[in-house]
C-alpha cells in the first residue's frame, strides 16, 4: 500500500485572501472555512456527472503570526490548460502575482512568480502530449 498526494498546507498571514488568490488561478472554489483555516480544491462534479482521472489535491491556508522570510524550499509549478504561457502570466500577474528571480537565470522554458504572500511558483510552458 501507498499514500496518496491528497493536500497542501500552506501556512499565510491571511487565508481568505491567498485562498481566493489560488481559486482563482486554478479555478478552484472554497470547500471549507473554519476558525481561520480555508480549504480550497477542485469544483465538486454535478450529481449527474463522474470527474474523470486522479483528483488534484486540495490546499489548506492557515493563519500564521509571522510573514514568509525565505526561498520555498517546495513550490508548485502550474500548466496554463487553455492559453499559451506568456497569456498565463499576464493573467496570473492581473490577479497579483509578481515576478521573482530565485537563481533560475535567463535560459529556462518556466516563468518564477510569487504569490501576494510571496510564496514562489512555476508557470510550465505547454506540455505536449
Amino acid at each position: 500500500m501507498t499514500s496518496k498526494f491528497t493536500e497542501l498546507a500552506i501556512d499565510c498571514v491571511d487565508p481568505a485572501s491567498l485562498a481566493r488568490f489560488w481559486c482563482a488561478v486554478l479555478g478552484y472554489e472554497v470547500l471549507d472555512s473554519e476558525d481561520g483555516l480555508v480549504v480550497v480544491g477542485p469544483p465538486s462534479a454535478p450529481q449527474d456527472e463522474e470527474h474523470s482521472g486522479p483528483v488534484p489535491p486540495s490546499f489548506t491556508f492557515a493563519p500564521v503570526p509571522e510573514g514568509k522570510t525565505v526561498k520555498n524550499r517546495l513550490h508548485i509549478d502550474v500548466n496554463p490548460t487553455d492559453r499559451d504561457q506568456a497569456d498565463e502570466v499576464r493573467r496570473l500577474l492581473g490577479l497579483g502575482a509578481r515576478r521573482v528571480d530565485v537563481g533560475q537565470g535567463d535560459d529556462v522554458s518556466w516563468v518564477v512568480l510569487a504569490d501576494p504572500e510571496g510564496n514562489e511558483f512555476c508557470v510550465l510552458a505547454a506540455r505536449r502530449p
